[in-house]
């Protein structure tokens, strides 16, 4: 007899058979039942890997100038030339506030059908350095604002379309960016069969940290990783803080003026964002709340944040503990994926989202090894936000600044970290069986990036050629 009445049955001979138990909700059936491998590899014959070199023409495709203007929809006007400006600067910059433009096209291109947890907005200076609980860093995707459900393909894509653009811009010649876009693809693609192979857990917890580099063989990016690291290191509330800040009457501080990227903003402004704070504490897991408990709320302002999020409302948020030491928390505007009107036009589902800072958190969880202890949302005056820390040791390689023999060591890395973030959510075997063995996948991913870096690099000169005629304003060097 067992523990809790389940008895062993013993066959003829002395053989012990497995008890049975009942099959339990949200586990793994046993003995295992079909092979996802074998599905995978089943998927090549509806969606050959060489379908994805396919980019179409799209009669329906917004012209990029309208496509910039309906996104800025919704925006604080005053902020969105600024938006502009910053697109208009490159055709990798362009790229980086499009992704409602691309995952339109994406829409219209070959998908198997697998499904994961994708960030949506996957593009090469979306990776970078964050600290961990304990004062470590991490490598990792690090923008969830896009994050949905949906192909994994897209999310490759981008980043294999990104490698082109960011390398061209580099200085790098047309042979090495093709490169870095097949080596991003390689990687993803060898990384998935490595993660396949493993133990779940060894899996799941699998090339978050240093490590990284050895595995995805980018040993040139050990200097650059060196030197942003350091950065990162500095990069704190701290520092922000006293850049930031001054003292007041009190002995307490507040931020100061540096328009327009920082700006302090009304009364009761700042008190519907501070009071927004009690919520969001219940957001978190129950460890957390004697951590906040012991800083008091000083001071909120407003602060322009990244390419694609211009124009969404920011705020950081100055919180000082008993020694006056500060810990800045940043509360974001969380609008809805600009994923999801393409995810249902390609016949993928999507379901209700019950808030949209809720949305990108659990994204974020279910893609990242390590997470932001103090992730979280809440609502400011009816609209969803998340909130995160600000200058958690956060660091980034520039793509775009990279020496010429760098690039596809970037691209190996990124492709790397990619693939163990979709492995969360997605059985990496059924993934890695349909990506195989052979480098079909690698090339036509590559033809496919390099071909839509020509089409954004268009839809950026008709971008400029709109600013510069005056049809939309743009604030340039901001």
């Amino acid at each position: 007899m067992t523990g809790a009445g389940v008895v062993e049955v013993t066959e003829p001979g002395g053989r012990t058979v497995a008890p049975r138990l009942p099959r339990v909700r949200g586990f793994a059936a046993w003995p295992p039942q079909g092979s996802p491998k074998k599905e995978g590899k089943a998927l090549r014959t509806s969606v050959p890997r060489d379908a994805h070199r396919t980019l179409e023409a799209d009669g329906s495709r917004p012209g990029a100038v309208a496509a910039v203007e309906e996104s800025n929809a919704g925006r604080i006007p005053e902020l969105t030339p600024i938006r502009v400006g910053r697109m208009a600067a490159t055709p990798f910059a362009f790229l980086r506030g499009s992704a409602g433009l691309m995952a339109h096209d994406l829409a219209r291109t070959p998908a198997t059908g697998i499904t994961t947890q994708i960030c949506g907005d996957a593009h090469a200076a979306n990776f970078g350095l964050y600290g961990d609980a304990r004062g470590g860093l991490v490598i990792d995707l690090n923008d969830f604002d896009e994050t949905v459900h949906g192909p994994w393909e897209w999310d490759l894509k981008r980043l294999a379309a990104s490698l082109v653009l960011s390398g061209r811009e580099a200085g790098a010649d047309e042979d090495t960016c093709r490169q870095a876009a097949q080596d991003a693809v390689g990687a993803y693609r060898r990384t998935m069969r490595l993660l396949a192979k493993l133990p779940v857990l060894d899996a799941w917890n699998a090339i978050a940290d240093e490590r990284l580099v050895s595995h995805a063989d980018a040993h040139d990016l050990l200097g650059t990783l060196e030197r942003v690291s350091e950065k990162a290191r500095a990069n704190t509330s701290g520092r922000f803080a006293a850049k930031s800040t001054e003292e007041t009457v009190d002995g307490g501080r507040r931020f100061v003026d540096a328009s327009p990227v920082l700006r302090r903003i009304p009364d009761a402004e700042a008190a519907a964002v501070a009071a927004s704070l009690e919520p969001y504490v219940a957001t978190l897991s129950e460890d957390r709340p004697p951590l906040l408990a012991r800083h008091a709320v000083h001071d909120v302002a407003f602060r322009v944040v990244g390419t694609g999020s211009v124009g969404t409302r920011s705020y950081v948020v100055l919180l000082l503990d008993h020694r006056g030491e500060p810990l800045v928390l940043q509360v974001k505007e969380a609008r809805p994926s600009a994923l999801v009107p393409h995810l249902a036009t390609a016949g993928f589902a999507t379901a209700p989202v019950e808030h949209e800072g809720r949305r990108v958190v659990l994204g974020q969880k279910r893609m990242q090894v390590v997470s932001d202890i103090l992730l979280g949302w809440t609502t400011v005056d009816g609209r969803p936000y998340q909130v995160r820390q600000f200058r958690n040791r956060k660091g980034s390689v520039d793509p775009a600044a990279l020496a010429a023999d760098q690039v596809d060591d970037y691209g190996r890395m990124t492709g790397a970290l990619l693939a163990r973030a979709h492995a969360h959510s997605a059985d990496p075997r059924l993934i890695a069986g349909y990506c195989g063995k052979n480098e079909e996948l690698d090339e036509a991913m590559a033809d496919f990036a390099v071909a839509y870096a020509d089409r954004t690099e268009a839809d950026h000169a008709d971008l400029v050629a709109a600013v510069r005629s005056g049809r939309i304003a743009a604030e340039m060097g901001v």
